[in-house]
């Protein structure tokens, strides 16, 4: 009966997990899908050198290195190629701080900083 329970238990833990990760799946139309040459210039423009960028769970894929020469690798929604997701190897001597921006103190106010959400979808 233990058994049982246990397997029940696992099952639903794995249907759980699998629902969380879907939430990184895109499901934008094709029809409303942007170019990736566009994605391309998009992310050059931010300094990234493109190695790659495929089609994954409906979304564009960009694989390639930072300015600083950090592996990046993040999803972008096809139809209005916000960022959903992003993942950054950093090298020797890597720095957060082109990813992580510091949080300004609020101005006029004499209590602890507030964080901003200016420049999260960049």
């Amino acid at each position: 009966m233990m058994t049982l329970f246990r397997l029940l238990a696992l099952a639903a833990a794995m249907a759980a997990s699998g629902a969380a990760l879907a939430d990184t799946d895109c499901s934008d139309p094709i029809s409303e899908w942007k170019p990736r040459e566009l994605l391309r210039q998009q992310v050059e423009l931010q300094g990234w050198t493109v190695q790659r960028i495929k089609v994954d769970d409906g979304c564009y894929e960009v694989r390639g290195t930072d300015r600083r020469g950090n592996k990046v690798k993040a999803k972008y929604s096809p139809a209005t190629l916000r960022i959903r997701s992003l993942e950054v190897e950093f090298g020797p001597g890597g720095n957060s701080a082109d990813y992580i921006h510091p949080v300004a103190p609020a101005h006029g106010r004499g209590g602890p900083p507030r964080a901003s959400s200016k420049g999260v979808d960049q």
